[in-house]
This record gives structure tokens, sequence and C-alpha cells, in this order.
């Protein structure tokens, strides 16, 4: 059965996107598998300009529209991640962008968008608002709207990190992957269940932001009218249903994580690791420290996949 996201493409993702965002360290942590109970590998996607790990989609994304001879305008909603690194893509290839991002939006992320040349536009109460009005933009500007999870690319560049990971000496037995649009979920299973289809492949879904995990049980789209969560990332209450079809019969299992569990999770990459994380960043990892049974003596990697947090927040949840 033909699947959206295409494998070449993944591998072709992993060699030809921007060095900057590829070859990330990866490691077992001993400390904190100790701590967790399993034998645990991270994957650490903070150490680049953006401090995420999209960086990698949306690059290749650009790089193939440009290849195609598709070079305009465009459009993009974030919650601040895929803003700056669609922001980094375009500048680096000199193409115009706006994004929108909701009024809440972490003034860190709405700052380093701008300082890498985007328009960013506030509006309204949360991201799928903020997308809306993007998509009305657009139509409006006949510019580009370029919706992450939407795009088969920016799923493909994201699956890179998969490439990497299993490049590891010892197989694996579970990944977990934090899960907001699906765009990093996505990517990573189709190449992971490619090359062995034992690696049980977990999601790590904000409790308070909950309907891609019920989209995924229930085989139909669920959305909401709002969600509560502090991690911005993955707080997503509109699935995308081209994500969700790329997500079928390649999950496992979706794991709910409390906002206690990630901050807790946050304490601990701080402590063990040395490194900042925001929320969504460290969902994967809360997710293995709130279920410990699941993963029990497990062979486990997860991917610390963003880091952009305010002053503030360092100084309330560090």
């Amino acid at each position: 059965m033909s699947h959206r996201l295409q494998l070449e493409h993944i591998l072709e993702a992993s060699r030809i996107v921007d060095p900057a965002f590829l070859h990330s360290p990866q490691f077992e942590s001993e400390p904190l598998g100790e701590r967790l109970g399993c034998e645990l590998r991270v994957k650490v996607e903070t150490l680049n300009p953006i401090r995420s790990f999209k960086g990698r989609g949306a690059d290749y994304f650009v790089q193939k529209a440009l290849k195609r001879g598709q070079a305009r305008p465009m459009v993009c909603a974030s919650a601040g991640n895929f803003g700056q690194a669609m922001a980094y893509a375009c500048r680096k290839h000199g193409l115009p962008l706006v994004v929108y991002a909701s009024v809440n939006a972490n003034p860190l992320k709405v700052a380093r968008m701008r300082a890498l040349g985007a328009e960013v536009r506030l509006f309204g109460e949360d991201f799928d608002a903020a997308k809306l009005e993007a998509k009305r933009y657009a139509d409006e500007a006949g510019a580009w709207m370029v919706e992450d999870g939407k795009e088969p690319e920016i799923s493909e560049g994201a699956g890179s990190i998969a490439v990497e990971l299993l490049t590891y000496p010892k197989p694996l037995e579970a990944v977990v992957v934090p899960l907001g649009n699906g765009a990093l979920l996505g990517g990573v299973a189709r190449w992971i269940k490619a090359q062995d289809k034992g690696v049980q492949i977990i999601a790590a879904v904000a409790k308070g932001a909950p309907a891609m995990e019920q989209s995924w049980r229930s085989g139909s789209r669920v959305v909401h009218e709002r969600i509560q969560t502090i991690a911005d990332g993955i707080g997503v209450r509109v699935p995308i249903p081209e994500a969700l079809e790329d997500l079928q019969g390649l999950v496992d299992e979706m794991l709910l994580v409390e906002d206690a569990a990630m901050l807790e999770a946050m304490q601990l990459a701080h402590r063990h690791l040395g490194l900042v994380l925001e929320p969504s960043g460290a969902a994967g990892l809360a997710a293995i420290h709130q279920y410990p049974a699941f993963f029990a003596h497990k062979r486990v990697a997860t991917i610390l996949c963003g880091g952009n947090l305010t002053e503030e927040q360092m100084n309330a949840w560090l």
C-alpha cells in the first residue's frame, strides 16, 4: 500500500537539509535512564539556530519548492518554532514570509521570528485561530499557505531524525515522540517502521490538548473548542486530516501527558543533561516519566525537540 511520505525523500532530506540541523547529538544517558527505570537514548534537537527540530522540515520543503520552480510569497501559522524554521529557510533562499501567531504566543519566539526576517501578525487566542486567519489572508493575497503537517516535505524532512537515530549501534525497543500536528511523528514513524516493524512508536500528547489522540483512537477527526496546556508547541485542537492519515498503521500507542509531568521532565533534563527544554520539547521524556511501567527495562529513545523558553519561564519552571 503506497504511503504519502516517501522513504527516498526522507533519505534525501537526511543528506541535503541545511547542515545546521543535521547530525544532532544522540547518546545514552545512564543517570537519567537509571532515574526513569529504562535504558534511555536521547536525541537532542535544540542545539541549532532556532532551538528546535523544525528547521529540518522547513528547509527541505523550501528546497523542494524552489527546485519545482514554485518561488512565491509564503504564509504560515505557528506557535513559534515552525515560524522560526520557515523564517530561517525563507531568508536563506530569498523568499518573503508572513507568519500568523496567537496574541498569546511566546514573546521570545515572536521576537526570533521577526529577527529572522518574517513579518509576524498576531491574531486570535490560540494557534488554530491564528491559522484560520492565515488561510484567509493567503487566499486574499494569492500567497502559498504552508501548513506544518499538511505539506509532505515537512514531515519527510523531520523523518531525517529517524535516519540518524537508527545509526546507533544498539537496537531500540521503543521510540517516544511528542505529537502536535503530526509532522514529526509521521516522518519518524514512517522511516522507523520501514526499517524495523518491531520498534514500538509511542506518541506523547498533552492531556490538555487531546484532539490528535482522540482522532487517532476513534478513526475520525475530533475537533475541540479550546485547549488547556502549557505545551504551546503541541497544543493542537483542529487536527490536519493528511497528518492523521500519515499515522495510520505506524503508531502503536498514544499517551496523554500531564503538564506537571512535562515540568518535571524539563527539570530532569536540566539536572541530568544540562539542557533547557520547553514543555513540548520535553513531552516524550515526560511520557516515560509518567508511565514507568510501560517502559520499564526497555531500550527507549526520545526526541528532545524544542528549547525556546523566555527568561520568566526559565525562572518559574527550572
